[in-house]
């Protein structure tokens, strides 16, 4: 089973956070990633730090992901 804890879980043991906050219903998630390993790169490319994170899950568990991915910076300014 799926759950937001083992979302996050798999997240922070692929990327350095500051951050990590998963919620979701068991089909689809939504996490809010903040990490300085985004300083620099596109939204693509920080999506793609997150894919692998998260590794076969992804193709396999988790039916649906939306990401929010700041750099600590950009969330004191959200």
């Amino acid at each position: 089973m799926v759950t937001p804890d083992s979302i996050q879980a798999s997240i922070t043991a692929g990327i350095d956070c500051q951050h990590c906050q998963v919620a979701g219903d068991g089909q689809h998630f939504e996490a809010i990633i903040v990490s300085e390993a985004f300083e620099g790169l596109s939204r693509v490319r920080r999506h793609q730090l997150v894919y692998g994170a998260l590794g076969d899950r992804m193709r396999e568990e988790i039916h649906a992901l939306s990401m929010k991915t700041l750099t600590p910076a950009e969330s004191q300014n959200a």
